[in-house]
């Protein structure tokens, strides 16, 4: 799954040409650097591969969704629609512009249910938030077509699905703007690091300023830059753009190792009566970082597990319903507004509310789903060896528990 699978040659000697220089911040420094701008590159880099007209580096996929948030004009009182499940960073991102997090109910795409999204509606709404799960996307069609309905922006969390599509469309950018992660374990790995990405320009040039305090980069030199609004430091170093410049170009390659093993895999699970798969709204922009699928009951799902387990090949796999990461169930610091300073009221009241919310849907789609991750270091050998060793623990569980 991680690009970090694929390190090498490549991604040393970009980092390299930044210690030779010994300037690892993206501005200033012009002559030192000697030309040397690994940001503006991977940015560029970016805009070509993904097919947006701008793209604004972070230092992490939590800092770009602030970021997009900010220059998207989301703020203190204003509702963002959410999934229940999705990583800790979407609602901390949330929370950081003073905004409210309205988390409703997924479907079998483990994204955003469209008639959810729907119901949870106010006149507080300001944005809806799709999170691109495990690699796949939401149903993005009806999600356009409810915010232009109702005026609202569409800001795309497309940090697990760098390189998926919809209708031949780069997911991230088809929203108002989309962002990405490229910590370790993301498609393509900067270390730490993340990017705002969309076609509007004036949202990009809030994004550029509010990433560097403040600054317009409108200079001769950063001591020359205008403020016009308050920003905060969220840049990304030389050092890490500089990884990440060497694994996008690298990401077609890892896109075929990751389609080509998860259609493997499923070729094992697909000879057990009863497992479903996840819903896919486009199954050909996939980018299959994980093979997502379903049992019958929850009790199945447990004795897979454990069966998993007990034979030492769960490496990979997540049973998401127990996750503390990624399922409201076991966010009790969100639904428990447990922070190391004052909230805002109107989000406290919010999140008493949640901590009284039930979400027997999604729990009836988490508790029955198990995600498997793509090695992409797979070899055939070892995926057969896998494939085979999944199949049979799987059987094995569900005969006792038939």
């Amino acid at each position: 799954m991680p690009g970090f699978e694929l390190w090498g040659a490549e991604e040393r000697k970009e980092v390299n040409d930044v210690l030779e220089t010994g300037v690892l911040m993206r501005y200033g420094f012009d002559g030192p650097r000697k030309g040397m701008w690994k940001a503006v590159e991977l940015e560029t880099a970016i805009c070509q591969t993904f097919g947006c007209k701008h793209a604004q580096l972070t230092s992490s996929g939590t800092a770009a969704l602030t970021t997009a948030m900010s220059a998207l004009g989301i703020g203190y009182g204003d509702e963002v629609i959410m999934p229940s499940f999705t990583f800790v960073a979407s609602f901390e991102a949330v929370l950081s512009v003073g905004a409210i997090p309205v988390l409703v109910d997924i479907d079998e795409s483990l994204t955003l249910d469209p008639a959810a999204v729907k119901a949870a509606i106010t006149p507080r709404t300001k944005c809806i938030m799709p999170v691109h799960m495990c690699g796949s996307m939401a149903h993005m069609s009806e999600l356009k077509a409810i915010c232009k309905a109702n005026n609202l922006l569409l800001l795309e969390d497309a940090c697990q699905s760098i390189g998926g599509t919809y209708k031949g469309q780069a997911l991230g950018t088809i929203g108002h703007a989309g962002t990405f992660s490229f910590d370790y374990v993301k498609t393509i790995t900067c270390g730490e690091g993340g990017v705002v990405m969309t076609n509007d320009e004036d949202i990009y040039e809030k994004c550029d300023g509010y990433t560097d305090h403040g600054h317009d980069h409108k200079g001769v030199d950063r001591g020359a830059d205008l403020h016009p609004f308050i920003g905060y430091n969220f840049r990304i170093s030389e050092l890490n753009a500089a990884v990440g410049l060497a694994q996008i170009r690298k990401l077609d390659q890892i896109l075929a190792i990751q389609r080509r093993n998860n259609k493997t895999l499923r070729s094992y699970l697909e000879q057990v009566p009863g497992i479903s798969f996840r819903v896919v709204p486009d199954p050909e922009g996939d980018n299959a970082s994980f093979l997502s699928w379903f049992l019958p009951t929850a009790e199945q799902t447990q004795a897979v597990v454990d069966e998993l387990k007990a034979q030492g090949i769960l490496a990979g796999n997540f049973y998401w319903f127990n996750n503390n990461w990624h399922y409201i169930r076991k966010w009790d610091h969100l639904k428990f507004a447990a922070t190391l300073n004052n909230m805002n009221p109107m989000q406290k009241e919010a999140l008493d509310k949640l901590a009284e919310t039930s979400f027997p849907v999604s729990d009836g789609i988490m508790s029955r789903c198990i995600s498997t991750a793509i090695s992409l270091s797979w070899t055939e050998e070892q995926l057969k060896e896998k494939g085979e060793k999944m199949l049979a623990a799987i059987n094995k569980a569900l005969l006792v528990n038939a």
